[in-house]
């Protein structure tokens, strides 16, 4: 578990928390936002770290007793709430892991801490539970609700947390950490940052997938010969997308971006804007033969694919749709 000083991005929000330590204003309740692999967990921990370090200083010295307890996930003033139920997390999770023990003084230090890692999943009645401890809570007692989507809360828990939003970090930040920190090539980080969008997480998720990799290969290969490909190849390689859990979000992902490296390239014959710098010919190639309408009805395939996704269409039946509209130039019949 990394403290404060080995996490290497969102300093905003570990300054937020040095700050409020070193004025003694740690706050009773947090709300830590942000999609799934942005660091919202490593964030929580480190906080809870430092706080419960013997030394006090605000920053954890990672060698005393606290410290060794946190880093072995065995302090018990450190309180991970958890939940049978994947869906969600019930009021009787809420009372019996948080109300029925927060009355308990911390075992040692300052603080007792529970983190609520997808509080999303809170029910109404989990999420009323919860709300007395925050309007009420011991002098001790933190509490770090850690969620995906905070719209989902109460206006009463929100208005009675510091809210604090991890941003998407910059392209640039998630291909330096590639690279110098996993020897990924420069090449590759740069398409695995445009995949995760400023999700750091997700870049070195997919870094290390070898069902991306798959993935990867077959959409690439399928769309630098689709003009030459019959429909049973393509029927084809749907089949082995889906055999495979390729993640259908990433497939698409991948087609807008490589019809826009297209358009760039057929726009400022700039072979240094391209995320796929490696396929330059291939790219090229295919902005000779597509006009602007053919590339932007494509674009237009590729949202309503996603849309018909999200209507539960048949996956297949999407994509063949989608990519048969690639092949015959844009029209969909």
């Amino acid at each position: 578990m990394p403290g404060f000083d080995e996490i290497v991005v969102h300093d905003s929000i570990k300054e937020h928390f040095q700050r409020a330590m070193e004025q003694k204003k740690v706050s009773h309740a947090y709300i830590l936002s942000g999609e799934d692999g942005m660091g919202k967990k490593m964030l929580a921990r480190a906080f809870s770290l430092a706080l419960l370090c013997e030394e006090g200083s605000g920053r954890a010295c990672m060698h005393c007793h606290a410290c060794r307890q946190v880093l072995s996930n065995n302090h018990p003033d450190l309180i991970e709430v958890t939940h049978e139920k994947a869906a969600s997390i019930g009021v009787d999770d809420i009372r019996e892991q948080i109300h029925d023990t927060i009355s308990i003084m911390p075992y040692s230090g300052d603080y007792k801490i529970y983190i609520v890692d997808e509080a999303e999943k809170m029910t109404i009645q989990a999420q009323n539970a919860i709300l007395k401890t925050i309007e009420e809570p011991p002098g001790y007692a933190v509490l770090m609700l850690l969620t995906a989507n905070q719209e989902t809360f109460l206006p009463t828990i929100l208005s009675r947390c510091i809210q604090l939003k991890l941003k998407p970090l910059q392209d640039s930040v998630v291909r330096g950490y590639l690279t110098e920190r996993l020897g990924v090539s420069v090449t590759q980080a740069e398409i695995y940052s445009a995949f995760a969008r400023g999700n750091l997480g997700r870049a070195v998720s997919i870094a290390s997938s070898e069902n991306f990799q798959a993935m990867y290969q077959a959409v690439l290969q399928l769309l630098k010969k689709i003009h030459e490909t019959d429909i049973s190849e393509i029927l084809d390689t749907i089949r082995r997308l889906k055999e495979e859990k390729a993640d259908i979000q990433e497939c698409l992902d991948f087609i807008e971006m490589w019809y826009r490296d297209v358009l760039v390239l057929k726009s400022t014959k700039d072979g240094d804007l391209l995320i796929f710098k490696e396929e330059y010919p291939a790219i090229e190639e295919e902005g000779r033969r597509s006009s602007y309408d053919k590339l932007g009805k494509i674009a237009d395939a590729v949202t309503k694919t996603r849309m018909r996704l999200n209507a539960n269409v048949n996956m297949e039946l999407a994509l063949e749709l989608m990519l048969l509209v690639i092949k015959e130039g844009g029209r969909e019949n």
